[in-house]
Order: C-alpha cells, then sequence, then structure tokens
C-alpha cells in the first residue's frame, strides 16, 4: 500500500491535533486553569516603611515603622499578615526579620547589625489566600559604622 505525501501530511496533521485536545479533553469539566485560579480574587496591598535613623553604629538599634495598606476598598480583613524585612546580600534579597500587622495597619521592628557596612533593606508582603504579594517600592538604605 503506497501513501501520498497528501494523505501522510493530513494524517499528521489529525494526529497532532488529537494529541493537542488530549490534556484537555481529560480535565475535569468546570476546573480552571491553575494559574487563573490563584490569582483570582486577590486583593492588592502595598507595603512601606521608614527607617528612625539613616546612620547607626555597630550593634546599635534601629527603628523600622511601616504599613500594610490594602489597595482594594472592597476587601477587609482582621487576619494578621506576614511582613518581612529582607537584606540585599550579594545581589539576592536575603529574609532578616519578620513581623505581622493587621490590613491597613502599622508594624514596627528594632534592628541592630553586627558590621560596618552599608545595608540595603526593602520590606515584602508574602501572598496569602486573600492578598496578592507585594514589596516595598523603594529600598531602605542604612549605614552601619
Amino acid at each position: 500500500m503506497t501513501r501520498t505525501p497528501r494523505k501522510i501530511l493530513s494524517a499528521l496533521v489529525i494526529s497532532v491535533a488529537l494529541a493537542g485536545l488530549a490534556p484537555a479533553l481529560a480535565a475535569p469539566a468546570g476546573a480552571a486553569p491553575l494559574s487563573s485560579a490563584v490569582e483570582a480574587g486577590k486583593g492588592k496591598v502595598k507595603v512601606d516603611g521608614k527607617l528612625s535613623k539613616d546612620h547607626v553604629k555597630v550593634n546599635e538599634k534601629v527603628d523600622l515603622k511601616g504599613n500594610l495598606k490594602v489597595l482594594d476598598p472592597a476587601r477587609s480583613d482582621t487576619a494578621l499578615e506576614a511582613v518581612i524585612v529582607q537584606q540585599l546580600r550579594a545581589g539576592t534579597w536575603v529574609n532578616i526579620a519578620d513581623t505581622t500587622c493587621r490590613p491597613n495597619g502599622g508594624f514596627s521592628l528594632s534592628l541592630s547589625f553586627s558590621l560596618s557596612a552599608t545595608v540595603s533593606l526593602r520590606l515584602y508582603h508574602p501572598e496569602t489566600t486573600l492578598y496578592a504579594a507585594a514589596y516595598s517600592a523603594s529600598t531602605l538604605t542604612l549605614r552601619v559604622g
């Protein structure tokens, strides 16, 4: 039995089309893709803060005060939300401290550093079931030494 190039091409197109439909046919009815299910309904938040000083001595404490604002006025929750302080080390943001606060509430932390350096810090709110992740818009710079 000889196949013509047209028949081979037609068979190839049909098999590729069916292979592409197989995962969609196997998914349960009404199931949403994971990415849209995770993003749907998340409230937007903004996290920001300010250091009490921009220069401290080694092991001297510096206060960091900030707030977590909910940008979606229709969303209101009283559960505590995490806020993480991150330090830039060798090009990577590393968690160094954390606290909690209520949405549209404030927080305060006391930090100290044991080495002389210029420290770059940012605030981070991790994604939760109610709110999307957020980083502070600006980097906080502290001179230690």
